[in-house]
């Protein structure tokens, strides 16, 4: 893969929500050719408008069919909710061999969604890794970073975790969470996804108890 994130194309599928548009948000303006994906291309094409006026020109964001970006996309990031998790991976997969996926998913489980409530796999981003086979590197990322810090230009103080199936891949990711502004580190395996996919709902009961929206993890005791 190359070293220059000019040159790569990352695909945010279900990206016309409010964290899809965020990361893409974020990778738009710190120069990657960034496209939107959505089961519906107008949507995606609304939402690629919304991001490029945020922008202003010398930006590259493009919408279309989550087959079509995750075709011509280097890594795929997925940020869809829980519910269309499987659907949206098996009709992608076959685009998805030799890539980097990056899961953002959390299974949420409305109205429950203060309560840590995992499928059987053990977490979403095993799930995933399930669903598309040997053959495409997964990482699990962003899951405890609110939307509003994403779409917001000030310094965001909260850290990010990536789990996934190989080092290489983690490290990758982690040049994403960089390029976003964000503090990344490595989390280890992808098995480790479960905890930190689990963190969310956690943040979710302190936000509502607390009157927040904005709640995150923060490392500290390392130096780096």
């Amino acid at each position: 893969m190359t070293e220059s994130h000019l040159l790569l194309s990352i695909a945010v599928l279900g990206g016309t929500g409010k964290e899809g548009k965020g990361l893409a948000y974020r990778w738009a303006k710190a120069g990657y050719l960034v496209r939107i994906g959505s089961r519906d291309a107008e949507k995606a094409k609304t939402a690629a408008q919304e991001v490029q006026g945020m922008l202003g020109e010398g930006s590259s964001v493009e919408g279309m069919t989550n087959l079509e970006a995750a075709q011509r996309a280097n890594i795929v990031v997925l940020t869809v909710p829980y519910s269309a998790h499987r659907s949206t991976l098996e009709s992608v997969k076959d685009e998805l061999k030799g890539k980097i996926l990056v899961d953002v998913t959390v299974p949420l489980v409305p109205p429950k969604v203060a309560t840590v409530q995992m499928p059987a796999a053990g977490s979403a981003a095993q799930e995933a890794k399930e669903i598309v086979g040997d053959d495409v590197q997964v990482c699990a990322a962003f899951q405890n970073i609110s939307h509003e810090h994403l779409l917001d230009n000030a310094d965001v103080e909260c850290d990010v975790l990536v789990t996934g199936t190989s080092k290489d891949a983690r490290a990758e990711v982690i040049k994403l969470v960089e390029a976003a502004g964000l503090k990344g580190w490595d989390a280890g395996p992808i098995e480790n996804s479960v905890v930190i996919e689990g963190m969310t709902s956690v943040l979710i009961g302190i936000n509502k108890k607390y009157g927040s929206t904005h709640a995150g993890i923060k490392i500290t005791g390392v130096q780096r």
